[in-house]
């Protein structure tokens, strides 16, 4: 069991993961259904969602500057940290004075802002991660790191949406700065250990950005870090593939936004923020591969129950039930694989390297918002669960080779 040292890193973690999972939420979650409310086409809301996410598929491009640029009376972390989270505040207290009913193109261009401040503070804060963490920790760190991430989205997405239907936006945008501000208190009161990186102490020797890239370039190329790369890219697509459309899915069915933010939010990220428990729990008690494994078998059950709900169109307590499976094996394999990844990572360099296996992992996410729209326009939304029911079946084969390397 964690220790009371390990307790107080987890709460760090949790407490940064949750402000970075707040604007992410009300995108995943309040954005489709407000567009789908208002008529947009399944298309439409796909690409928006793939290009409100860009940030979290770009930061890669900047982690190096992360790595690199920091003020010494601050800490390397926290440098970036606090102005981000302070620009989030600024974010949300301006969001108050756009109602999503009748300003959302503004207020989705301002999404688009604070992804992109949500996504540099990832950077930071996965470098801080890997600092704090040792080995036996991984597991433990992860569950603060995916379910922080989750508890955020729970708040900025459905809870948010469920309240929005009897409390004005305006004053559900403000509370939410609120809740980073605490936040950014915390974090500048934590004290951050300096740790040598590539054989200097950057507290005292300026950062080599050019042995930083290279660093980690390095380490993605050989043979075991290509099938990392590729393992990562594609872990989530089936996944992925059926979230896209299961909210637009719940709209069509005659959900109100209530029940949106209840069913679509609030529950599903309930039973999520439980199966990231889980996951995190069993990859500190067993191998991190076979955690991965179990994970990944588990989750095809709640899929092709999806795929069954959209033919068989049964009542509000099966779609529940399969809701709330489908979200907590998924959030069972991601804390398991995010454990695996920073196993894998170069410490010296873990902002960077992280981000570069984050990046891949949202990478093999993005195109499926308009693949997803596309499929459900042309065949319908039970084509869309198919597909995404066989793709993930097919997905624990490439466990084997990943296997046999280690």
């Amino acid at each position: 069991m964690p220790d009371r040292a390990t307790h107080r890193k987890l709460a760090l973690l949790l407490g940064l993961y949750f402000v970075q999972g707040l604007p992410f939420g009300f995108q995943v979650t309040a954005v489709p259904t407000l567009l789908r409310q208002q008529g947009v086409s399944l298309v439409t809301i796909g690409s928006v969602s793939m290009l409100l996410s860009l940030p979290w598929l770009l930061k890669i491009l900047w982690a190096p500057l992360v790595d690199r640029f920091y003020a010494r009376t601050l800490g390397r972390r926290r440098s970036w940290i606090l102005p981000m989270q302070a620009a989030l505040v600024f974010c949300y207290l301006a969001a108050a004075f756009f109602n999503p009913l009748t300003h959302l193109p503004a207020l989705l261009a301002l999404v688009f802002v604070m992804n992109t401040f949500a996504a540099t503070m990832d950077i930071a804060v996965d470098g801080w991660a890997v600092d704090l963490l040792e080995p036996s920790e991984l597991g433990y760190g992860n569950i603060g790191q995916v379910v922080g991430f989750k508890l955020g989205m729970l708040v900025g997405g459905g809870v948010a949406l469920y309240v929005s239907a009897s409390i004005r936006w305006a004053a559900i945008f403000p509370g939410l700065a609120f809740l980073v501000a605490l936040v950014l208190l915390s974090t500048f009161r934590a004290r951050e250990t300096a740790r040598p990186i590539l054989g200097t102490s950057y507290e005292r020797s300026p950062i080599d950005l050019r042995k930083i890239v290279t660093t980690v370039g390095r380490s993605l190329v050989n043979a075991r870090g290509l099938w990392l790369l590729l393992f990562v890219a594609t872990y989530k697509l089936g996944e992925t593939l059926a979230d896209r459309m299961f909210k637009p899915f719940l709209v069509d069915l005659g959900f109100t936004t209530e029940q949106m933010g209840w069913w679509a939010g609030i529950w599903a990220i309930s039973f999520s923020l439980a199966g990231s428990f889980f996951g995190g729990v069993l990859a500190s008690r067993i191998p991190l591969l076979s955690a991965v494994t179990i994970t990944a078998v588990l989750r095809v059950a709640p899929l092709a129950g999806e795929w069954w709900i959209s033919i068989a169109l049964p009542g509000e307590q099966i779609i529940a039930a399969v809701i709330a499976a489908e979200h907590f094996f998924g959030g069972a394999l991601t804390t398991a694989v995010f454990a695996l990844m920073m196993s894998r990572v170069e410490r010296e360099v873990g902002a960077t390297h992280y981000t570069a296996l984050a990046t891949v992992e949202v990478l093999g996410k993005y195109p499926l918002g308009p693949i997803a729209g596309w499929i459900a326009d042309r065949f319908g939304y039970s084509a869309v669960f198919a597909t995404a029911t066989l793709i993930s079946a097919a997905f624990p084969a490439l466990l084997i080779p990943l296997r046999e390397r280690r």
